[in-house]
């Protein structure tokens, strides 16, 4: 046992699978402790909040503020306020009151900012241009003057007794506050999604979920397969013709569809992450059970298995004792790879709106829902996504990097 451990993490492509996992999971672990909370909770109110740190305003104004002269302050707010329509935009005016094109550089916010001011009239009305276009202009110029012109906000509060605003205060463009004393702050490294969920919390709960009913459906899957294929192996005969038949007949249907009207039928409200698990499990042992077949066919009729029944040894006995630990190894490989199966089916299940019931706990593949159903993929939203396909990516490659890993271990022929 010790010399096949010894193998086992010998192998440079199960070491490196079996530490991407163990990483894995231990940041589901860990990752709660700092940050825990329900993963469905909606925190934001708007959807698709991008990834950052957002700080309460309406406490950051209460919050001592230091006085700060950044150098490239302003150039960023007028190269934020000012888009890549705007600029071109802006040319075009320039040029039809006879600005050389050549002396017109979009890509520089301060000179672009200078032509302008130095030339816009409102009351120009360059021929051709319809009114909708000057009133744009007129909006664009109105922006970016308040932002060139003016260095401070006034914040004003309603008085009561007047029905006018008093002011309340003043916010210099020269006013900095430090993040930590704001009294209300939260990080979102991977912002929010449509419901305005954290997406980091909900993916490390989705992970966690996906990879206990990657077990659930792997070890279902494995122990069916792994009877079928002994018996039938093992017995031969009717045993095996009808194990076979009714193998076969599964192999015939492809697995994915059967499991699409197995769901189906369930309905929603029945379809926990537990129940999705045991489905997959019950529809995928098929390949498990042949190849174990053709493994024991290979073994029951060595002369260890012989001795052991002109022993009078039990049909259990035998296959527990003589035929399973020469198969074990197998066995092993088989599960890893059932839980990578498994996970990737539940994947596709929920993308197709049949995974596990949303109201209870998220899951890769209903993340990969939501995502879609809400067009996060075509409007840019990349962090609702991305990390999702990451992870999945991940968990899949380090269970067949581990398989594979184990494969060159076991099958001499793969040796170096």
């Amino acid at each position: 046992m010790k010399n096949t451990l010894r193998q086992i993490f010998h192998s440079p492509k199960f070491v490196t699978g079996f530490l991407i996992y163990v990483i894995i999971l231990l940041t589901l672990f860990i990752y709660p402790l700092f940050n825990p909370g329900d993963p469905l909770q909606m925190i934001g109110l708007s959807s698709f909040s991008k990834p950052g740190t957002y700080v309460s305003v309406y406490d950051s104004l209460n919050t001592d503020k230091s006085i700060m002269k950044l150098p490239d302050a302003d150039t960023k707010r007028l190269t934020s306020l000012v888009s890549n329509d705007d600029r071109v935009a802006m040319k075009e005016w320039l040029m039809t009151i006879g600005i050389s094109e050549e002396d017109i550089d979009i890509t520089d916010t301060n000179s672009l900012i200078k032509l302008w001011k130095d030339n816009y009239d409102p009351a120009i009305k360059p021929s051709g241009m319809t009114m909708a276009k000057r009133n744009y202009y007129k909006r664009l110029d109105k922006n970016l003057r308040l932002v060139i012109d003016a260095n401070e906000i006034i914040i004003a509060t309603k008085n009561e007794e007047t029905d006018t605003l008093d002011e309340a205060g003043i916010v210099k463009n020269t006013d900095y506050i430090n993040t930590k004393d704001v009294l209300n702050t939260v990080h979102l490294p991977l912002g929010t999604n449509s419901f305005g969920r954290d997406v980091l919390k909900e993916l490390v709960s989705a992970s966690k979920t996906s990879i206990m009913l990657g077990l659930i459906a792997g070890s279902i899957a494995t122990i069916i397969g792994l009877t079928f294929g002994l018996l039938a192996g093992y017995l031969g005969g009717l045993v095996d013709d009808f194990i076979m038949f009714f193998t076969n007949l599964l192999t015939v249907i492809p697995g994915f569809v059967l499991l699409i009207l197995i769901t189906y039928s369930i309905g929603q409200e029945q379809r926990g992450a537990v129940t999705v698990a045991i489905v997959i499990g019950l529809t995928s042992w098929t390949w498990t059970a042949r190849s174990v077949r053709s493994q024991v066919i290979s073994l029951r009729n060595r002369d260890h298995v012989n001795l052991s029944k002109l022993s009078g040894h039990s049909l259990a006995r035998i296959i527990l004792t003589d035929i399973l630990p020469y198969i074990a190894s197998y066995v092993v490989m088989a599960l890893i790879l059932q839980i990578s199966t498994a996970i990737l089916a539940e994947a596709q299940l929920s993308m197709i709106g049949l995974g596990p019931k949303t109201s209870e706990v998220p899951t890769l593949g209903l993340m990969m829902n939501w995502a879609m159903l809400y067009s996060a993929h075509t409007h840019g939203y990349w962090w609702a996504y991305y990390p999702v396909l990451l992870v999945i990516a991940l968990i899949s490659f380090s269970l067949n990097l581990m398989n594979t890993g184990l494969d060159q271990v076991f099958n001499p022929t793969l040796r170096d």
